[in-house]
């Protein structure tokens, strides 16, 4: 039984996004939580390309009876994605992350967050090194200088506008820290879905449909929690928005650790000190990340850290704050869609996942 979890985990590594293995195999553990060993056979036959329950059947010569049942039942267990493409159901394979992981928000218990915490204690930062990145930061529209000209893939309006379908879901980080016995005091149901198909979160087994007027409601919700927007490192196709506080989201504890290489940023906080009045509310409240610290009667942004979230300049009382435009040479323009970036994720870390496209 366990080889088919080894074969597995070597799958999700062999895919761009990587799955690394851990001395202690916490990482075969955590699939069996996830996988019943015929789930995970199945699993190992599918594609990153969406396809139905007789192509699959066609292409792998497994029998087509009670093939899309067992695909529907995967679905809903959050271990693969079903589209719909002229009324037929499509299915496709997903990374660890993001994917899998985060789907398991309904799922998860404790033993799961003991051994998710445990595994990512190994293999958080080499799951977010590299480049392209994972995720790339959204600042608060409001916040950035009318004198930039507004980048469309950086903006949560352009995401919700382009979509068709919204849904919103609880954080599995915030999640899985209550779990743990350090629950969070912000707002738990923040993860945001978007889709392109009409009522697409309608039947859905762990999202949960919202007008586009709750959504715009739930950003406004964040800003005001001091959540960060975050979302996948594309120009176009965006599926999600993540909004993360320092103390629950492993992208920006590492962050915190590391610094912001971590993370896709276009832009950067600046403190006025003519201006500060050293209340503290931007370091103190409202940075995430620590970027942010006190000097003689002022405070001032660590560059090194700042992720350009606007978070700190949403709220100074005296205007000190401002966000500032990288230098062009600066800014890394993410790959066209999720396509572009797995080939350029798979180049850079040196896998050969064309079995599974």
């Amino acid at each position: 039984m366990s080889d088919i979890y080894r074969k597995l985990a070597k799958v999700l590594d062999t895919l761009p996004n990587g799955f690394p293995a851990t001395e202690s195999g916490i990482e075969i553990q955590l699939l069996k939580k996830v996988f019943t060993p015929e789930e995970a056979e199945l699993f190992c036959d599918l594609r990153l390309t969406p396809e139905s329950a007789d192509e699959i059947a066609e292409r792998t010569g497994r029998s087509s009876e009670g093939l899309e049942e067992l695909l529907t039942t995967m679905w809903e267990k959050g271990q693969v994605v079903r589209t719909l493409a002229g009324g037929i159901r499509k299915f496709k394979m997903i990374p660890w992350v993001i994917g899998i992981y985060e789907f398991q928000v309904k799922r998860m218990d404790e033993e799961f967050a003991r051994l998710s915490k445990e595994y990512n204690l190994h293999v958080g930062a080499p799951l977010f090194f590299g480049k392209p990145h994972v995720m790339q930061v959204i600042p608060i529209e409001e916040e950035v200088p009318r004198k930039h000209t507004p980048i469309l893939y950086q903006q949560v309006s352009t995401i919700i506008e382009r979509s068709r379908s919204h849904g919103v879901t609880q954080c599995i980080c915030k999640k899985e820290r209550g779990l743990l016995g350090k629950p969070c005091d912000r707002p738990q149901e923040v993860c945001m879905y978007f889709s392109e198909d009409e009522g697409a979160f309608e039947d859905h087994a762990w999202v949960r449909p919202i007008s586009k007027e709750e959504a715009y409601g739930i950003i406004r919700m964040a800003e005001d929690a001091a959540l960060v927007h975050m979302t996948t490192n594309v120009e176009s196709g965006h599926w999600f928005v993540c909004n993360c506080c320092g103390c629950c989201c492993l992208i920006l504890k590492t962050v915190r650790k590391f610094g912001a290489e971590f993370l896709n940023t276009s832009y950067y906080a600046v403190i006025d000190p003519e201006q500060c009045t050293a209340c503290g509310i931007c370091a103190d409240e409202r940075c995430q990340v620590a970027a942010i610290e006190e000097g003689d009667n002022t405070y001032r942004v660590i560059p090194e850290k700042c992720i350009g979230c606007g978070l700190c300049v949403s709220t100074c009382p005296s205007g000190a704050i401002t966000l500032v435009r990288k230098e062009a040479d600066q800014i890394v323009k993410p790959p066209q869609d999720e396509r572009e970036w797995l080939e350029e994720r798979g180049k850079e870390r040196g896998v050969d996942f064309s079995a599974y496209k």
